[in-house]
């Protein structure tokens, strides 16, 4: 099964007056990157869920989204840090022995001081609650992410797979032209020395049919032929895979762009160039399409 690298996938989930949201989206990438963004108090819990998103995703940059909003009221805890307080006040009273000054500290004055007082919220739940919520939220979005990878894959195979099969009739037509080379290349060579005879120049069958023998031996594309029709079945054979195929396209793909560009220099006869241009304008079209592929 042929899965795409671009994907998006979300989940909501509440717990303790909290609303916990998580978006995921995959992109192509040579290898596989997660990158995870969550509030900072929850860092701790970054590598337990990396490795969730790493058992369903092999290949590609896949970013992680995990937000945390307040959905009602939440109770707050306020702390005095007596020991910064009490350096506040013996600071004051320095400056009023030594310059003289004078005034009232008031009680408002002492909550504005910096560090002197402390907000925090007052959760209601557990550590054992949060991480279940936090990967219950975190695999909905990624059953989301891989559906949606999912269809796109199969839009991506279906449309590889016509476009080898078209391959796979050029290839069928190259088969057929390639004797003809040889052909053609002798009645042309024949009949212009023919012309030349005429020029009371002397025709010599032996080294006639040693130049088309050696034309022959270098035109020959019989073998770039046989590999490229392997090529094709391997192809067609790793699209039904259940393993990440992308690379292992890619580097058929490459194989079949050389000997591509083999019969076009070797065969110098016109409708296999033409068949070979179409070939390669196939396989540039296969290319972007597996560029995608997991």
């Amino acid at each position: 099964m042929v899965f795409s690298m671009t994907g998006y996938g979300q989940s909501a989930k509440e717990i303790g007056g909290y609303k916990i949201s998580i978006e995921m989206k995959s992109v192509n990438h040579r290898y596989s990157e997660i990158v995870l963004r969550l509030p900072r108090e929850w860092a701790n819990l970054e590598d337990r869920l990396r490795r969730i998103v790493q058992g369903r995703i092999r290949r590609g940059r896949v970013d992680v989204f995990i937000n945390k909003e307040h959905v009602g009221e939440t109770a707050c805890a306020v702390d005095v840090n007596m020991q910064v307080v009490d350096a506040y006040m013996q600071a004051a009273n320095q400056l009023s022995e030594k310059y003289g000054l004078s005034g009232e500290i008031e009680v408002m004055d002492v909550l504005r001081l910096p560090d002197a007082v402390t907000v925090s919220e007052k959760t209601t739940w557990s550590e054992e609650q949060l991480i279940a919520c936090l990967e219950d939220g975190l695999t909905e979005a990624l059953e989301g992410l891989c559906q949606m990878r999912t269809v796109e894959g199969a839009h991506l195979a279906q449309d590889t797979k016509e476009r080898v099969a078209r391959l796979e009739v050029i290839h069928g037509e190259l088969v057929e032209w390639a004797p003809v080379v040889v052909t053609d290349y002798r009645a042309k060579l024949k009949q212009r020395l023919e012309q030349l005879s005429e020029q009371h120049l002397t025709f010599d069958d032996t080294k006639f049919g040693m130049e088309v023998a050696l034309f022959a031996e270098r035109s020959n594309i019989d073998e770039e032929l046989t590999r490229l029709d392997s090529h094709f079945q391997q192809f067609k054979k790793l699209l039904e895979s259940e393993e990440p195929i992308g690379r292992k396209l890619d580097f058929l793909i490459q194989e079949m762009n050389r000997e591509t560009n083999t019969i076009g220099s070797k065969a110098n006869h016109l409708e296999i160039v033409n068949r070979v241009v179409e070939m390669k304008a196939e396989l540039e079209k296969i290319r972007e399409q597996i560029a995608n592929m997991e």
